[in-house]
C-alpha cells in the first residue's frame, strides 16, 4: 500500500511540475517490452570468449557510449600545477589533516583553477581515499569557518540567501550530513572533494565556461557535455592525488550522488586507475536501464539539463528502444573492477529497480574475467546489501546520500582492498 501510494503521489506531482508533455511512469505493468543490448556480443554479433575478446568489445562500447551519449573528450596534454592555501594539522580534535589545495590547468593559454579540500588521517603513511565532487562548494560538508568559500557559480537560492549566483556564509556546513568526514578518518580513509561548478557550471552557458573552456573549438554532435567534462575533471584531480605522500593513489575510491554519480560512472569507465567505483542513486544516464522508461526519462533528462550529454543523445528522447547501448553496458566497462551502486526506496525518480537490473546485466562480464559480479538475481529487502564483485543496496528514505550508504561503501571497499 506504501509503495502504491508514493508511486500515485510521484505521478501526480511530476505532471504538476513538467505539465501534461510529461508524465512519469512509475507502473511497472506499464513500461514497454524491452530488449538489452548484450555486452558480450560484437557490433557484428559475435559472441566474446575471452578476456582478450572483452578488451575488444569493450573499446566498442565505450565508442557507442562517446559518440551516443556522454559525448567524446578532446585529448591533448594539459599541464597541472598546484599550491597548498591552507593546511590544520589538528582537524577534526587532532585526528586528521584537513589541507585546501588549489590546481591549476592549463593548455593552450586557457588556464582553469580547481580548489581541492583533502581530509587525511594522522596516523600512517599512506591511506586509501574517497574522491567526489560535492553540489555547493567545499564550505558546505563541514562548518569549520577555516574553510574558504567557493568564488565559483552557485545556483540561486533565496532561502539560503543565495543571489547573483554567489554563495554566502550562511551556506557553510548546509550539507554536512551528506559527508560524514570523521567516519571515514575513524575507518583509516581520507576524503579529497572538489566544487562540481569549480569544473564547469551546472547551467547551460554554450559550453564557454570551466573545462571545456581548455579545449576551444566548433562543437560537433559528439562533443562533450558536462558530465563528460565533471569525469575528465576527477581524473585531473586524481592525477594531482598522486603526488600527494599520505594517499595511496592506488586504493582511490570514486564516488557520487545523483548527477554526480553519473560523473562517478563514466569517470570509473574511462579511467581504470579509480579502483573502486561507487553510484548513489544516480538514475537516468547514470546507473539506470533507459529502455525500462521508469521515472526520469531520456526525453526528461534531456529537456531539462540539455547541457549533461551530447547532443545526439536527443535522438533517443521518446526512443530509448533505438539506442545501441544502455547503462549496464557502462556498468560493464568498469570491470573487473568493484562497483557499487545504491537506490533509495522513496526515490521512484531515479528507478531503483532499474539500476538493480543493470547491476545483475553487466554481471556476466564480471564473470567472464574471473568475477562474481552481483549475488543473486532477486531485488533484497530495505538495508539488506548484496556485496559480491558488484554490490548494492536498497534503503528506506528519500534521494540522498547518508550515512547508512558511506558504511556501506566503507564495508565494501575494505573487503576488496583487504584482498590486495
Amino acid at each position: 500500500m506504501k509503495t502504491a501510494l508514493l508511486s500515485a503521489f510521484l505521478l501526480i506531482f511530476s505532471g504538476a511540475l513538467f505539465g501534461q508533455a510529461f508524465v512519469a511512469n512509475y507502473d511497472e505493468a506499464k513500461m514497454p517490452a524491452y530488449t538489452l543490448p548484450d555486452p558480450l556480443l560484437f557490433n557484428n554479433e559475435q559472441p566474446v570468449k575471452d578476456a582478450v575478446g572483452w578488451t575488444k568489445r569493450r573499446a566498442e562500447i565505450l565508442e557507442l557510449f562517446e559518440n551516443e551519449v556522454y559525448g567524446k573528450t578532446p585529448t591533448g596534454k594539459v599541464h597541472l600545477a598546484f599550491r597548498v592555501i591552507s593546511e590544520n594539522r589538528e582537524a577534526l580534535e587532532g585526528m586528521a589533516i584537513q589541507r585546501e589545495v588549489q590546481l591549476t590547468l592549463e593548455k593552450d593559454g586557457n588556464t582553469l583553477l580547481i580548489n581541492v579540500l583533502l581530509y587525511l588521517p594522522k596516523a600512517g603513511k599512506k591511506h586509501p581515499l574517497f574522491l567526489g565532487l560535492n553540489f555547493s562548494g567545499n564550505h558546505t560538508i563541514s562548518d569549520d569557518p577555516g574553510i574558504a568559500i567557493t568564488n565559483s557559480w552557485v545556483r540561486n537560492n533565496a532561502a539560503k540567501g543565495i543571489t547573483a549566483n554567489k554563495s554566502v556564509e550562511s551556506t557553510r556546513g548546509s550539507d554536512s550530513a551528506s559527508w560524514p568526514v570523521r567516519a571515514l578518518i575513524e575507518r583509516g580513509y581520507g576524503l579529497a572533494t572538489i566544487y562540481c561548478g569549480d569544473l564547469d557550471p551546472d547551467f547551460d552557458d554554450g559550453f564557454k565556461n570551466g573545462v571545456h573552456s581548455l579545449f576551444p573549438g566548433p562543437r560537433s554532435s559528439n562533443s562533450w557535455g558536462t558530465v563528460a567534462g565533471w569525469a575528465w575533471g576527477l581524473s585531473r584531480v586524481l592525477d594531482y592525488l598522486e603526488k600527494v605522500k599520505e594517499v595511496d593513489a592506488k586504493r582511490v575510491v570514486v564516488l557520487g550522488h545523483s548527477r554526480l554519480g553519473k560523473a562517478a560512472l563514466w569517470a570509473g569507465a574511462n579511467d581504470p586507475r579509480f579502483a573502486i567505483v561507487v553510484s548513489n542513486e544516480s538514475g537516468c544516464g547514470g546507473a539506470a536501464l533507459s529502455k525500462r522508461i521508469f521515472g526520469e526519462t531520456v526525453e526528461r533528462i534531456n529537456t531539462s539539463f540539455p547541457h549533461w550529454f551530447c547532443e545526439n543523445f536527443r535522438k533517443y528522447n521518446r526512443k530509448e528502444e533505438d539506442l545501441p547501448v544502455d547503462q549496464h553496458e557502462l556498468l560493464a566497462l568498469i570491470a573487473p573492477r568493484p562497483l557499487y551502486v545504491c537506490s533509495a526506496e522513496e526515490d521512484q525518480w531515479s528507478d531503483p529497480k532499474g539500476e538493480f537490473l543493470a547491476c545483475a546485466a553487466a554481471s556476466p562480464v564480471y564473470k567472464l574475467l574471473g568475477k562474481e559480479g552481483l549475488p543473486g538475481k532477486e531485488f533484497p529487502d530495505l538495508q539488506q546489501p548484496l556485496t559480491g564483485t558488484i554490490g548494492y543496496h536498497i534503503r528506506s528514505g528519500k534521494h540522498a546520500i547518508n550515512l547508512y550508504d558511506w558504511t556501506s561503501f566503507l564495508n565494501f571497499s575494505d573487503i576488496y582492498f583487504a584482498k590486495r
